[in-house]
């Protein structure tokens, strides 16, 4: 036997995995002890781009040199701990654990979702999510549509879909060429996705004309008269509209009836963005912020947001299912039988992915397993934590929140007095949290001023945590 054909039975040797499984389970155990409240672990160990790049160089050999078991104490220490309470950054969720080990699961059978030969229980578990999510949004039986790998390929798939029911032929066969500029209406504060949908369209960045808001970031009835005024002007035809559900930077929502009603009188395409928010369909206590969602013409919904799961997972549903065909209109007799419509099982006809991982199988294990309401509880109270939070900084009297929260996102500022600077001041706090690794907070920009922003996305955070990293907010003022 060859070295080659001695490593290679190492490699698919079913005692070999389940030796190396047991030592990688329990470092992964290990540390999500270390995140519990009373371990306390670091949430980020901050390091330049160019150090790390440089730590890692100079790993591979042509022989074996370093097992998994021992490269992923190294891995674990110098990432961003998601699990720990106190991380209250970026729009990505801590990941239930059980999700994890189903993502496990999906990578070792490593079936391609994007046909049903290749895929056939994802198929299945898929189509399944997309009616439940589709029921709760209000939409009928005739809805349809389809996971894909993040909020940004959703948001894309939908505007492909709206651009198809708007055009005057068929785009996807025979081009934009000679066809009328078109324009998308979107509220100022949308997601940069909604840009980079209409550059990829090729309709170009200034195809998307913004929706003005209000100091609460609701898109206003003014600016969208000023809108579509403006598409008139830049000599471009609107046909969709791009409402929030929430907005990342401040997660506030849109008035989704309102914005059904100017969709409608225009004649446009409605399309609610709720990557990170729809989830408050599943809150009793907080569905209502998603009244009219009922009415759009397709939504997004991230899972690896508001349901716990790691990421990618994006639903993107069609009120009218036969229009989620419509986005990737195209013949491949490889993989393809029959006409898109008549392969719902086959997603390739609906997704920017020839090859799609299991993403649907993560999420119905851990529905099964944990049931509805327990998603639910978890919405709710990161909703009520982000409101006890603001009542919090504005009782305080040295922090000022950008408005009252409408989800699990608050906006705020540290106000030292005397400093001249208030946005550098955010900045430098920011950069002191990062370096000192207890917290991890981001930043944003509202009306040209610095804020500093938390999103309260893991379960376990508490008030006691937001009451300390105010305190850590403070003390990195003074320094």
């Amino acid at each position: 036997m060859t070295a080659y054909e001695r490593l290679l039975a190492k490699a698919f040797d079913p005692e070999e995995f389940r030796r190396e499984g047991k030592k990688i389970v329990d470092l992964l155990a290990d540390f999500l002890a270390a995140s519990e409240p009373e371990g306390r672990s670091r949430v980020f160990a901050w390091e330049d781009p160019e150090s790390m790049f440089a730590s890692w160089a100079g790993r591979f050999a042509a022989k074996p040199s370093r097992p998994f078991a021992d490269l992923l104490p190294e891995i674990l220490d110098r990432s961003n701990n998601l699990l720990h309470p106190r991380y209250v950054g970026h729009q990505c969720t801590t990941a239930l654990p059980l999700a994890a080990l189903g993502g496990l699961a999906g990578q070792l059978l490593n079936n391609g979702t994007a046909i049903y030969e290749m895929g056939p229980v994802n198929a299945a578990m898929e189509r399944h999510l997309i009616r439940w999510m589709a029921g709760l949004a209000g939409f009928g039986p005739g809805a349809d549509g389809v996971f894909t790998s993040g909020g940004s390929g959703g948001n894309l798939t939908a505007l492909l879909a709206a651009r198809q029911a708007a055009a005057e032929g068929d785009i996807w066969r025979d081009g934009a060429a000679g066809a009328a500029p078109l324009a998308i209406l979107a509220s100022s504060q949308c997601h940069y996705s909604v840009r980079r949908s209409a550059a990829i369209m090729g309709l170009g960045e200034e195809a998307v004309v913004p929706v003005d808001v209000d100091e609460k970031f609701h898109m206003t009835a003014s600016g969208f008269k000023t809108a579509l005024a403006e598409a008139g002007k830049r000599g471009r035809r609107p046909f969709a509209l791009v409402a929030n559900a929430c907005s990342t930077a401040t997660g506030s929502y849109d008035d989704l009836e309102q914005a059904a009603d100017w969709a409608a009188f225009a004649g446009l395409w409605l399309h609610v963005d709720g990557a990170h928010g729809a989830g408050a369909l599943l809150s009793p206590k907080y569905r209502s912020l998603l009244r009219g969602l009922e009415r759009a013409d397709s939504f997004i919904w991230d899972a690896h947001k508001s349901l716990l799961m790691p990421a990618l997972v994006t639903a993107v549903v069609f009120r009218d299912g036969g229009r989620s065909f419509e986005a990737f209109s195209q013949n491949a007799s490889y993989l393809f039988e029959k006409t898109a419509t008549e392969e719902w099982y086959n997603f390739a006809h609906r997704t920017l992915e020839c090859t799609k991982t299991m993403m649907g199988m993560r999420l119905f294990i851990s529905l099964a397993a944990y049931g509805t309401d327990f998603f639910a509880g978890y919405v709710t109270a990161a909703w009520d934590l982000a409101r006890e939070f603001a009542r919090r900084l504005r009782t305080a009297g040295d922090f000022e929140t950008a408005s009252e929260p409408e989800s699990n996102i608050v906006c705020f500022r540290h106000l030292k007095k005397g400093e001249p600077d208030l946005d550098g001041l955010q900045r430098r706090i920011r950069r002191i949290l990062l370096e000192q690794g207890r917290f991890y907070v981001v930043q944003t920009q509202l009306d040209g001023r610095t804020w500093l922003r938390c999103t309260l996305i893991n379960p376990r955070t508490t008030a006691g945590d937001l009451d300390a990293l105010m305190e850590e907010i403070r003390s990195a003022g003074r320094s």
